[in-house]
This record gives structure tokens, sequence and C-alpha cells, in this order.
């Protein structure tokens, strides 16, 4: 598994734990990430039929997903299905909204994209994506 690129969801710790946890129990189908995060570390976007190997806070490979779809919208456009579908508990586009800015404005994010005060607004790019878990690779 190791050719294939790491899916690294959120920064490592609880947030990712939880993250993890979602994407193996198949209750997370959807991630969102910024346009600009992509740009500023000079990666491709996305693309459907690419795999890749999900990591967990340690490093280990736990799981293979697959790109299902790939939309690029404002941050003003994302709908009620892709937010639940992010396996959070989101019942409504508020909900994650504030909980996605929270992560954005967040100090890790900043120093990642190496901007301390970029926030994002309706107008920010994001890539919406949607996955399928495809291999399991913890141990049972």
């Amino acid at each position: 598994m190791t050719s294939l690129p790491k899916a690294e969801f959120a920064f490592p710790g609880p947030l990712r734990e939880q993250l993890v946890a979602a994407v193996l129990d198949g209750s997370k189908t959807s991630t969102t990430g910024l346009v600009a995060d992509y740009e500023h570390e000079g990666d491709p976007l996305p693309r459907v039929g690419e795999r890749s190997v999900v990591v967990d806070s340690d490093g280990r490979d736990v799981g293979v997903i697959e790109i299902t779809e790939v939309r690029v919208v404002a941050l003003a456009d994302v709908d009620l299905a892709h937010a639940v579908d992010e396996g959070e508990g989101f019942t409504t586009v508020a909900q994650w909204r504030a909980g996605h800015e929270e992560f954005w404005h967040g100090p890790e994010m900043r120093a990642a994209l190496g901007d301390e005060d970029f926030t994002v607004d309706d107008t920010t790019a994001l890539v919406l994506e949607r996955f399928r878990l495809v291999a399991d690779l913890r141990e049972k």
C-alpha cells in the first residue's frame, strides 16, 4: 500500500482519530479541503478514481479510500448532503460551517498555509470530495 498517496484527515490528534474512525465505520463518505491549501502545497486537485491510504495519528495505514466525486465550490454553496456525509454529526450546513471555520482559522491550519491571518468567507473556493472505503487495513 505504500505506493499510494496518504489521506490525512485533519492534523494528528483527537480530531483525526474521530475522522478516521468515521471513515472506517462508513459514516464518513465526504471531506472538504481548501483550494488554497492545495495551491500552497503545490498539489494537484484530487481526481475521481484516485485511491489513497488513510493514516491514523501515529502514521499507521488503516484503510484505503477511492474518490468517487470531486467538486470545487464556493463556501456559500456547500449543501446539506455533503455536510451530513462528513460523518461529524452535523445536521445543518450552519453547524458544518462553524466547525470548519474553527478548524480553518485555527493556528495549525494557519501555520500550514503560512498565513497567520488566513480567513474564509462565502467566496472561498473549496474542494468537496466523496469517497468510498475499499479496504480496511486494521488487524482483526
